[in-house]
């Protein structure tokens, strides 16, 4: 897996590949469950999954965080939808109110295509503060930022999810 995602994440710059030095698997918090699709040529795509408690405004939200995907460029375009229908029923299987991720805004059209497939809601204007997956001395101990958040209702509507611009992830990103 570490080479995967240094294959898969390298290309959008040496830096996003570089918490997979080695044989390290996760770039941030640890997944609690992982979905990944073999072919003949090895790891085809992969995404990870952890149930944890953010802050969305003041309201603490259990969610299942969906992070750590990645599908190998051979393989652009084919993925993601795919990939959120085999999740989709772990993540009732778990019985979470909500599964979540963010994005960068690049992937906007990307991530909007979500819900031909899947209920997903895409919110801006939402600032996302994660803490950092080390301690450096170097760096403050936590980020914020812009980013786009999708939300997947699973067990509550759309309409109980906390109208909010900060949300607090309380850990790493996935």
């Amino acid at each position: 897996l570490a080479s995967f995602f240094r294959k898969t994440y390298g290309p959008t710059g040496a830096f996003n590949a570089k918490p997979f030095e080695g044989s390290r698997s996760w770039a941030g918090a640890r997944p609690e469950l992982r979905a990944i699709a073999y072919d003949s040529n090895g790891v085809a795509a992969h995404m990870g999954l952890l149930r944890r408690f953010i802050k969305v405004g003041e309201v603490d939200l259990l969610v299942a965080e969906l992070g750590l995907y990645g599908v190998r460029p051979d393989l652009e375009g084919l993925g993601i939808s795919h990939s959120l229908r085999v999740m989709y029923p772990v993540l009732q299987q778990l019985r979470v109110p909500f599964g979540f991720g963010a994005v960068r805004h690049a992937l906007q059209k990307h991530v909007e295509r979500f819900g031909r497939h899947v209920p997903a809601t895409v919110l801006s204007g939402i600032r996302v503060r994660s803490t950092l997956p080390d301690a450096r001395l170097d760096l403050p101990p936590t980020r914020i930022e812009d980013v786009l958040v999708v939300v997947f209702p699973v067990e509550s509507a759309m309409s109980d999810w906390p109208t909010a611009t900060f949300i607090d992830r309380n850990g790493p990103e996935l």
